[in-house]
């Protein structure tokens, strides 16, 4: 049952369906001034409405003052809507719309469908491209018991608890077609069966989000458990959530343009593989007969779907993604099942790991998204380079520095992560317009208005976060504790718990085994005696989930809590039970050192580092992710690792972990505590506080998400929009033609001679000199095809010592005038120039080339000389 709002308090309800809320903080104060107690309890303006008393909202109608609020925060959210924003005001074609599709959405605590940093990042990047105008559509699925709650046992093991949401009490209203119904979404599923879904949406500022829910009473009982859980169920389970999202969330956005008018999307982003199956529903759709002919065969749309798809992989080992059983995928496709159209094979070919190593009885979901996006990042300088080495088999031939995934590195939504108080603080310096700006889209490599704060303000600012987190950890321990059973007489030393002067260091993030929650328990009389320092002390705040299935990560929490529960340090040392956004959003401006020990290079990014440094908290991370690329020891400290990757020993792994647990405490002990606690002329913490403000001036510019989505729109969508635009009909079969005659031909296509005369400066004693020009001429074999399907490329640099070129400068060759010989090859010559000293060499290599391909390696196919095709194709310089 809805609450009936009197007349002129109706506009609520608009203010609390748009979730703009959770970052507008005017909004959640008019909220909050409704019934204190009640926000206080629920943080959620739905709810709250439906538990205020009808008295109460009587007084607020008669409000007049109250009334001007509503009106103004109305008129706020209406000029926020419809205003011109950083999109509305670039120069150039960029895409009508973007749909971006994603497992989780970490919106805000009051939608609870997220587990963690991929949903997080989702939410974040949903709220930036809101804020900066940008027509995207957010496409999930609607967990009806979404995510895990946590809590402990006595004894400190992990226990779950699924809570039923009820859809109606969330901030959310459903679909519906013309004449009222519900919009229905099917999927076929083998045996006759059919999955539906309604679809909900989410107003997440400008951006709609569309959550597709299969809890559907004309659904079996299975069909109807699809959407129970995130990331629960087995393989076949799985594998419907997946075909939910792909192929039925392109349907919901099918829909959703159609009734709404929304233009339909030209870019599909897919956040991570889950949702790889849209690429075979596009496929589908542009195999329908079109009204001016026939459709497009598999080949010809997969040009298409190609051209206008965006794939981000977020995680750095194989084991993160999700692979099925060959047949299972198969007997979901085909006749009597979805897509009927399309042959199965071809689906099954999307998925197969082809590479070295890989397994061709499995369907990859990250093989798919790759095979069908032509653009694909990581999430991280790190990880960028991380995920073309171990994709580079889909590439084979190639250096992993050219496989054609690029990285966009990730950011926070900083509005929503910023605390009120740091905010207000920056607000008074610059103005609140100037503040949001900086906030939400960025621009500035620097944000120096920071230094006109003074080190006192700066300082009390950090007093004021930390007495906060402090307070907040004291009443989270007790409700923790209470949980597990304990009573009153038990409770006593929490009133003292944890101190507000104290060096506070923050650790909160899921608990799978690479991101080593007890590295900081390798020693623990070392970790004592810092925790328990007289002059110097530390106190540490601990936070984090285990996946439900991941006995190992739930062992990991358990050692911690058992560490944490004891008597001479549970005043220094917590962990805090059902981590989420709510929690984290006191978190991180509460601490003053934000703790990262993540098994390099296994963390793709890591982004609560950057929520904590917007706050003014320092870093303290191995160097991996985000830090690897703009860690500064002005800010921050390395963490120093030991050689190893994830395949050591169990003898390794315990060296390297306490090596690295060594390098911790030391850095805690001497370099860290001694900068907190030292003070100068003032009575401050000078060098602390410079720290401080060097993390807001320099890193909070780089962090935020609106720098992330505007390179996404930069460097990624508006690239896709203009291939898919390019590639119409005909296009796309010229494009699918010459794909499938130069795959057919490459066979024959080798280098057969590398010939290399000098010209070198007047008086040069040999070609191998600094400034000589090497005349190249090279015979290449080309069988059925013709110069202008191939690029010739000169390719030069430095040489390793395993006689690798780095550094490489590709310079193409043009054919050399007359045609082919006698025996069919042709020639193709050009200037080398040596233009740099030390170990040079160069080779030469043919690739496929034509003016719709996004690279010369997106096809796959190279041909590089044989070892006797000539005896200058070796290293020239030393």
């Amino acid at each position: 049952m809805r609450p009936v709002l009197p007349e002129p308090l109706r506009p609520l309800s608009d203010l609390a369906r748009n979730l703009r809320w959770s970052w507008h903080a005017e909004t959640r104060e008019l909220f909050q001034s409704v019934d204190p107690a009640r926000w206080a309890a629920t943080g959620d303006p739905v709810r709250l409405l439906a538990a205020v008393p009808p008295e109460r909202l009587d007084t607020l109608a008669a409000d007049r003052r109250f009334r001007l609020r509503v009106a103004a925060a109305v008129d706020d959210l209406t000029d926020y809507l419809q205003g011109d924003r950083w999109y509305q005001r670039q120069e150039g074609s960029l895409p009508a719309a973007v749909a971006y599709f994603s497992p989780e959405f970490g919106v805000t605590a009051a939608l609870p469908q997220y587990s963690g940093g991929l949903g997080i990042l989702a939410g974040d990047h949903l709220k930036s491209a809101s804020d900066l105008g940008v027509p995207l559509i957010g496409v999930g699925l609607l967990y009806r018991h979404g995510y895990f709650r946590q809590s402990l046992s006595r004894d400190g093991w992990q226990q779950e608890h699924y809570p039923v949401l009820d859809p109606d009490e969330l901030p959310l209203t459903l679909l519906r077609e013309a004449d009222g119904s519900p919009t229905l979404i099917r999927l076929a599923l083998p045996g006759g069966r059919v999955l539906r879904a309604r679809v909900w949406q989410a107003r997440v500022g400008r951006v709609p989000l569309l959550m597709l829910d299969s809890d559907v009473e004309d659904n079996d009982a299975a069909a109807r458990e699809v959407t129970d859980r995130l990331y629960g169920g087995g393989s076949e389970h799985r594998l419907h959530q997946e075909m939910l999202l792909g192929i039925g969330g392109v349907r919901a956005v099918r829909a959703y343009c159609r009734l709404t008018g929304h233009p339909a999307p030209e870019v599909f982003h897919t956040n991570e593989g889950h949702a790889g199956f849209l690429g075979l529903e596009r496929v589908h759709e542009l195999g329908a007969p079109a009204p001016d002919g026939p459709g497009l065969d598999f080949d010809q749309a997969l040009q298409v779907v190609r051209a206008g798809t965006v794939f981000t992989t977020h995680t750095p080992v194989p084991a993160g993604i999700d692979r099925f059983d060959r047949s299972l995928v198969a007997r979901h496709f085909g006749e009597g099942a979805e897509l009927p159209g399309i042959d199965t094979g071809r689906v099954l070919a999307l998925g197969t790991e082809t590479y070295p190593g890989g397994d061709p009885g499995l369907f990859n979901m990250a093989v798919m998204g790759l095979r069908l996006a032509q653009r694909a990042n990581g999430v991280s300088t790190l990880h960028g380079q991380v995920s073309r080495e171990m994709f580079a088999g889909l590439w084979p031939g190639f250096d992993a520095e050219e496989v054609p995934i690029t990285s966009v590195t990730n950011g926070v939504h900083a509005p929503t992560w910023v605390a009120p108080e740091v905010l207000r603080l920056g607000a008074r310096r610059i103005g609140p317009g100037r503040a949001e700006e900086a906030l939400s889209v960025g621009g500035p490599d620097r944000w120096d208005a920071i230094g006109q704060i003074s080190d006192q303000e700066i300082w009390e600012l950090r007093r004021t976060l930390r007495g906060q987190l402090v307070e907040e950890i004291r009443t989270r321990l007790a409700a923790g504790w209470r949980q597990r059973g304990a009573g009153p007489a038990e409770l006593g030393w929490i009133d003292t718990a944890f101190d507000p002067s104290v060096l506070t260091i923050g650790f909160a993030r899921r608990v799978p085994s690479y991101k080593r929650l007890t590295l900081m328990l390798q020693d623990r009389d070392r970790l004592r005696a810092l925790l328990l320092h007289p002059e110097r002390p530390v106190q540490i705040v601990v936070a984090g989930k285990a996946h439900p299935a991941d006995d190992g990560g739930k062992r990991l929490v358990q050692e911690l809590v058992r560490f944490a529960d004891d008597a001479g340090v549970r005043h220094r040392i917590a962990f805090l039970p059902d981590y989420g956004m709510a929690m984290a959003q006191k978190l991180y401006p509460g601490c003053d050192v934000w703790l990262n020990n993540p098994l390099r290079p296994l963390e793709a990014c890591g982004t609560s580092g950057m929520k904590a440094a917007l706050n003014g908290c320092l870093n303290l991370s191995v160097l991996d992710g985000w830090w690897d690329e703009w860690y500064d020891p002005d800010f921050g400290w390395a963490i120093p690792t030991a050689e190893g990757d994830g395949h050591l020993t169990a003898k390794e792994t315990e060296r390297r972990d306490a090596l690295e647990a060594a390098a911790l405490y030391e850095l805690l002990e001497e370099r860290v505590a001694p900068r907190f606690y030292e003070r100068g002329r003032e009575g401050l913490p000078d060098r602390w506080i410079g720290m401080v403000r060097e993390t807001l001036t320099r890193l909070g510019p780089k962090v935020i998400a609106g720098r992330m989505v505007r390179e996404y729109v930069e460097t990624l969508y508006a690239p896709a929009a203009r291939a898919h635009r390019a590639l119409g009909p005909e296009r796309a079969r010229e494009l699918a033609a010459y794909k499938e005659r130069v795959r057919a031909g490459w066979a024959q296509v080798a280098v057969e001679h590398v010939d290399a005369g000098a010209d070198g400066p007047e008086g040069a004693e040999s070609p191998a000199q600094l400034g000589a020009t090497l005349a190249l001429r090279v015979r290449v074999r080309l069988g059925g095809l013709a110069p202008e399907d191939v690029e010739v490329q000169a390719v030069s640099g430095h040489v390793d010592g395993d006689d690798r070129i780095s550094g490489a400068t590709r310079v193409p060759l043009k054919p050399a005038p007359g045609g082919p010989d006698l025996d069919g090859r042709w020639t193709f010559e050009g200037p080398l120039a040596l233009d740099r000293t030390g170990s040079f060499g160069y080779t030469v290599r043919v690739l496929p080339s034509h003016r719709l391909l996004a690279s010369g390696a997106e096809m796959g196919l190279i041909a590089v000389p044989a070892e006797a095709a000539g005896q200058e194709a070796g290293v020239l310089l030393r």
